[in-house]
């Protein structure tokens, strides 16, 4: 099994990801990567609280999650790795390169995003980052949850945040 969806949701742990994708998937582990919560002993906790007691949760920077990665990989339970924004992915794909598949989950909308989709608000430079990742062999999809089909990095990009 094992790390069977890496993910980009702004929220990172949260109810859509706890019972959206953690039931029907069985998920039995999250990845939390984030170099500052990774550091945040009280933020820590606070994602804790929003997760059931038979679902772990791991904190890792991106340095420690590139390191473990293998180990994750190797757990029979299925697991999912969040990232909070494009750019934490970036890195951690550099420094793991077997990742080779992205879910675009949640970003929301701040000054200069574009709205792609209902959940998906995006920068010109984030763009370019999805696009880079493409290029770099990363297939790159958006899904807000499992019930509703995957969409391509190019459909995803041509949405005009009303899908």
């Amino acid at each position: 099994m094992a790390l069977d969806l890496v993910r980009i949701d702004d929220r990172l742990i949260h109810g859509q990801v706890v019972v959206g994708w953690g039931q029907p998937c069985e998920i039995g582990f999250l990845v939390l990567v984030d170099d500052a919560v990774a550091e945040s002993e009280w933020e820590q906790e606070l994602y804790r609280m929003g997760v059931p007691p038979e679902m772990d949760v791991f904190f890792d920077s991106v340095e420690s999650a590139a390191r473990r990665i293998g180990a994750y990989r190797e757990d029979r339970r299925v697991g999912m790795l969040l990232t909070g924004d494009i750019e934490t992915m970036e890195r951690l794909i550099k420094a793991a390169p077997s990742i080779r598949a992205v879910t675009v989950g949640g970003i929301h909308h701040k000054p200069g995003r574009v709205a792609r989709l209902r959940y998906v608000f995006l920068t010109p430079a984030e763009e370019a980052k999805l696009r880079g990742l493409m290029a770099a062999g990363v297939v790159v999809t958006a899904q807000d949850v499992p019930a509703s089909a995957p969409l391509s990095l190019e459909d995803l990009l041509a949405g005009d945040g009303t899908g």
